[in-house]
């Protein structure tokens, strides 16, 4: 791998030739004299980020590129060079010990990755040499080797399918890991390969390795001794990709072609782009104030100390006289030097652990989504996946949310409700008892009581049983114990369920059986399937022209016994009615009102040629692909439609409804048609029976020519914000929506293809998005992947800069979730690509309710409250030590002794704060559900705005002010002691320190509100300690210290009553602003320690039970 990288470095690309050449089994074609075996790299995967070499020097080289341990290190570097006050030891010990917690932290995560890598390139496979089977390790396998794996094993490499043990020649493969989709993928070995493999003597030309799960373009050349070469085509449908599983195959044997680092697997391991919180840039402000003010202190210090030592007999007293050395010194080198004393002296202003405990309470607090059972769900057997902890907080500052509606807001659980055959629309009752289970419910209006006749019925019923890639498991394979899928009962299907790669395609499958035509399965050339009469069809499959998001519909070429041959399509609704006959799709589309999928039928035209030309096709292949299929898909006939349903997700409504109730904007995001996302947001109570409904879409841009679809657009615009904004009353932040309200609610609709002409310019842009920020939904339908992150985009770039949150289930939800602040994944039926790439995963819809009004709601208040308390405690640390520099002629003289500055924040007030970001719930969580208003206080990074941040600054003055003078008034007594003996400076510093700690704690402890036995440990844990400590540290002489200036003076101290007396006077005077505020300001909202009491349902008896928990009490009923 470094090989490799060496020479793109060097040499270039430019001798990177666009495809490689590989010899299957490391066997020489005919057609070359020599063989020399191209250099792959090899099979190890690395996911590491350090080795044992250069962990240290590239550890510390990230860790100082942060700002704040860059800063620490220079000034522990210039308290080592120059002559400061205070020991290096100050500054260096707690630098050290944020560096290598961090480093700890790190490298065991990289140690974790170490081991996961060693389970993957030392397990064992077996490998086919010189016709013999042979087991080595996965990290061996070379380019060229032929590989053998058996069921239920993962392909250790990306291999081209030479053999199966199926008599059709598949194999089926599920690729949860890497996509996350757990249904069985279909894989068909290459055409005309000799069961010997030993013999087989070919060679592969395929692309160059590229990321794309997909895509792969490749053919085998075929070499027989005195016959042509055979050329055969591979694509996709061959590669079996690393990391994916076989299923439902006893064994198989295939190529490597990619190994390493190059599989596909690995070119996608990347990780996201970082996002940084709003927590964070307010932390970065803060500290900008803090080191203004630190600079400004240094200032005025020097400053001052050069005033005072320009008065006579201050510079030199007789009991300092200077030096020959210091005499000689320049002056302005010896003012720069004095300023950076100062700085060393009032650095611990700066607080920095606080980066260590911020990135601990939100390592540990990402456990706790973790393990919240309310988010396991039994069905899956999982529960709520935490990838990102870095944005705990932001989970409580949404202001936008953008979902997803197919899997999302809906269950993705297809069900066949009805069709459209000729015109005529066919419902199917529950309790059928027809033969042919055809019911008529209604047709044209001019038509009622009609059938489309039996010849069209069977043939738009012989399409839905033929136009898919459903595969059919038989009852024998499911009783051996392997998945469960999904299956049916109707005659025949009582034998069998399906394997398919979409539900909508299995609902379709079971709509057929519903009305006799029963699909029985297929091989790699033919299709069976059981018609109306019982009797057996069977069709040659000659072509699939496989799905795509781009045509969005996919066709099937197949003959009859009698040699009929039919093209089969099905698809979009947009993507068939420009290729169908125009005259038929008025009569059709009167009945697609909740329409997932059109078929359509013609007769087949020879393009077998063209086909087979494009997939073999080494360059472009795709293109060329696109170009047969958009010929062969054109003039069709248009038979039906289907209808099918996708129920609403569990509590999707009251989801929805709560989450508006916090003031949050929901956008729903889809993919799907205007009238089926519009249900949907009335059933999710997004759109109310009184929200008047805003449209923007193709429908009402009718004018023809893109100047008329211009000026309409421009004018429909421009009344919508003239009725939403300029002339909508002003509502109240706290207002919430109500069936009563006498506001009018609007609700925005726009379509994909007006939304491109939108975001083209500029000005219809912002007309755009004060509309859809005016409304109470906004439903964006038609929507491609690409315009989802872009809506979110311009969202999150607008005024005010809004934090957004995206919600999704499949891989088309994937730019969103990376686009927005906080990216949410649903666990849903789409696999698991929108898990994969999001912040946080849930199971259900019902559960972001929690996770953002309870859990985020918490967190952020966790994390501001830790933040403001640093800055706090830092100044009150810092404040009396500038205090003390104009009553000891700025000389630098430290107030503090250097044990008591080194462990202040590290041991003495670090563990209650960390306890308290982790566990403290100020209200408890029922509460923060029933009423999700109490989600608006905190919006806007409320509590780290500058208010608060002032009031925090303000209140750590005022108790620094009261700690040095109510120290020093005590010193206006030169008798402390009974013996008369008269207390030192580090006393006066010693009783202002313990007068610190103790506020700083206490106070902790009165914004506590949850208490638990953690929390009692570790506030009183830490005052033992100081004491204890204070004690041991005064009271023995240490050897490896100069002078021994804090021995006995602790306990000194403590002898001493009237040292006792202003302790405690002191820290009740600095706690009294906090009691006083709480007892006089007025409550707001409701408190968790109020009774709570709830309606009962009518009809119903009820219980009343009360529950008491530490600080809480609270009432509940139950039926």
């Amino acid at each position: 791998m470094l090989r490799r990288r060496l020479n793109r470095l060097f040499v270039g690309d430019e001798k990177r030739v666009d495809s490689r050449t590989i010899h299957v089994g490391h066997q020489p074609c005919p057609a070359t004299d020599a063989f020399i075996q191209p250099k792959f790299c090899d099979n190890r995967i690395v996911s590491s980020k350090y080795t044992v070499w250069n962990f240290l020097p590239k550890n510390l080289f990230e860790q100082f590129r942060r700002i704040a341990n860059f800063y620490f290190l220079i000034i522990f570097l210039v308290q080592v060079i120059v002559d400061t006050p205070t020991s290096p030891v100050t500054s260096g010990l707690p630098l050290f010990f944020v560096i290598t917690v961090t480093a700890i932290k790190q490298g065991y995560e990289d140690w974790l990755r170490h081991k996961a890598d060693n389970e993957v390139n030392k397990y064992p496979v077996t490998v086919l040499e010189e016709g013999q089977c042979t087991r080595k390790e996965s990290e061996k396998i070379k380019v060229g080797d032929i590989v053998e794996v058996v069921e239920d094993e993962t392909f250790p490499c990306d291999l081209i399918l030479l053999r199966s043990s199926r008599d059709d020649d598949t194999c089926y493969v599920t690729t949860a890991s890497l996509d996350g989709e757990s249904n069985h993928k279909t894989h068909y070995t290459v055409p005309d390969i000799e069961k010997d493999l030993e013999s087989l003597n070919a060679t592969i030309e395929c692309e160059q390795p590229q990321p794309d799960l997909y895509k792969f373009v490749g053919r085998m050349h075929i070499y027989r001794d005195g016959q042509e070469t055979v050329v055969r085509s591979l694509g996709p449908e061959n590669l079996l990709l690393k990391g994916a599983t076989l299923k439902n195959t006893k064994k198989i044997q295939g190529v490597a072609v990619y190994t390493g680092m190059e599989t596909k697997m690995a070119l996608n391991y990347q990780g996201k782009s970082q996002k940084r919180s709003a927590v964070e840039k307010s932390i970065n402000a803060f500290l900008i104030v803090y080191l203004c003010l630190l600079v400004s202190k240094a200032l005025v210090c020097t400053t001052l100390k050069y005033v005072w030592q320009s008065q006579p007999g201050q510079d030199e007293p007789w009991y300092n006289q200077k030096t020959q050395k210091e005499r000689d010194t320049i002056q302005y080198l010896k003012m720069f030097t004095d300023f950076l004393s100062f700085m060393v002296l009032f650095n611990f202003i700066i607080p920095v652990s606080m980066y260590v405990t911020v990135e601990m309470q939100k390592f540990l607090g990402s456990f706790f989504i973790s393990w919240d059972k309310d988010f396991f769900d039994p069905e899956i057997q999982e529960g709520a996946l935490v990838n990102t902890s870095d944005l705990n907080e932001e989970l409580g500052q949404v202001e936008y949310v953008f979902t997803d509606k197919t899997g999302t807001l809906t269950q993705n659980n297809m069900e066949f409700r009805e069709c459209c055959i000729d015109g005529f629309q066919y419902k199917y009752p529950e309790c059928q008892s027809e033969v042919d289970g055809f019911s008529v419910t209604d047709g044209p209006i001019s038509k009622l009581q009609q059938k489309a006749g039996r010849d069209k019925e069977d043939l738009f019923l012989r399409a839905l049983c033929l136009c898919h890639t459903v595969q059919v498991k038989e009852a024998w394979q499911r009783d051996g114990g392997w998945d469960q899928l999904d299956g049916d009962a109707y005659g025949v299907a009582e034998q069998c369920s399906f394997i398919a790669s979409s539900p909508d395609e299995v609902a379709l499958v079971k709509g057929a059986m519903k009305y006799g035509f029963t699909f029985l399965g297929s091989d790699c050339k033919s299709m069976k399937i059981m018609n109306r009469n019982k009797d057996i069809e069977e069709y040659e499959l000659l072509h699939v022209l496989n799905f795509d998001p781009v045509r969005r519909r996919m066709s099937v070429i197949v003959k009859s016994k009698s040699g009929e041959m039919l093209l089969f399509c099905k698809g979009a609704d947009l993507s068939i009615f420009p290729r169908v006959n125009q005259e038929e799709v008025d009569r059709i589309r009167m009945h697609v009102e909740r329409n997932a999928t059109q078929l359509c039928v013609e007769e087949y035209q020879r393009v077998d040629t063209r086909l087979r030309e494009a997939r073999l096709a080494l360059q472009d292949r795709e293109e060329k692909l696109m170009v047969v299929y958009n010929q062969v898909e054109s003039g069709m006939t248009l038979i039906g439609a289907t209808a099918v349903e996708d129920r609403l997700q569990e509590q999707a409504a009251e989801t929805m409804e709560a989450l508006q109730g916090a003031g949050m904007k929901v956008w729903v995001l889809t993919g799907d048609k205007m009238e089926t996302a519009k249900s949907t947001c009335y059933a999710c109570r997004l759109f109310q029976r009184g929200t008047e409904l805003l449209e923007l879409t193709v429908r009402t841009l009718e004018d023809g020519s893109r100047e008329g679809r211009e000026g309409r657009l421009q004018k429909l615009l421009q009344e919508y914000h003239r009725k939403v904004v300029q002339d909508a009353q002003p509502v109240k932040a706290v207002v919430t929506r109500s069936w009563s309200s006498t506001v009018q609610e609007y609700g925005f609709i726009v379509d994909g293809a007006t939304l491109s002409l939108v975001l083209n310019t500029s000005h219809y842009k912002s007309l755009f998005l004060q509309i859809c920020q005016n409304c109470t939904a906004v439903l964006c339908c038609r929507m491609a992947p690409l315009q989802k992150a872009q809506i979110v985009k311009m969202v999150k770039c607008s005024k005010g800069s809004p934090i957004t949150l995206s919600v999704g289930d499949g891989a088309n939800d994937v730019s969103m979730i990376l686009e927005a602040h906080v990216g949410i994944g649903i666990k849903g039926k789409e696999g698991r690509q929108a898990v994969r790439n999001s912040d946080y995963a849930i199971p259900k819809l019902k559960h972001l309710k929690k996770l953002l009004l309870a859990h985020g709601h918490l967190y952020y208040v966790r994390i501001a409250h830790l933040v403001q308390y640093f800055f706090y405690k830092n100044l009150c640390f810092i404040l009396p030590q500038f205090l003390y520099q104009f009553f000891c002629g700025y000389s630098q003289q430290p107030l503090y002794d250097a044990a008591y500055l080194t462990m202040y924040n590290i041991c003495f007030t670090s563990m209650p704060i960390l306890a308290y970001s982790l566990l403290e719930q100020h209200i408890c969580m029922e509460l923060l559900l029933d009423n999700a208003t109490l989600y608006r206080e905190i919006a806007k990074n409320a509590m780290l705005r500058w208010g608060p941040f002032l009031y925090w600054t303000m209140l750590g003055v005022f108790q620094g002010l009261l700690f040095f003078f109510g120290t020093h008034y005590l010193f206006s007594n030169p008798a402390l002691q009974d013996t008369g003996q008269v207390f030192g400076n580090w006393t006066f510093g010693t009783i202002v320190f313990t007068v610190l700690v103790f506020t700083v704690t206490l106070k902790l402890a009165m914004d506590t509100r949850h208490w638990t036995w953690i929390n009692h440990f570790v506030i009183w844990g830490s005052l033992i300690f100081y004491v204890f400590f204070s004690f041991f540290w005064g009271g023995v002489i240490w050897p490896f210290l100069p002078q021994q200036r804090m021995y006995f003076v602790f306990s000194s101290m403590l002898s001493s009553v009237s040292a006792w007396l202003v302790i405690v006077m002191l820290i009740v005077l600095s706690l009294l602003p906090d009691v006083l505020l709480v007892v006089l300001r007025p409550p707001r909202g409701p408190h968790p320690r109020q009774m709570r009491r709830r309606l009962p349902s009518s009809g119903t008896s009820t219980v009343f039970m009360l529950s008491q928990t530490p600080r809480t009490l609270s009432f509940s009923w139950s039926d």
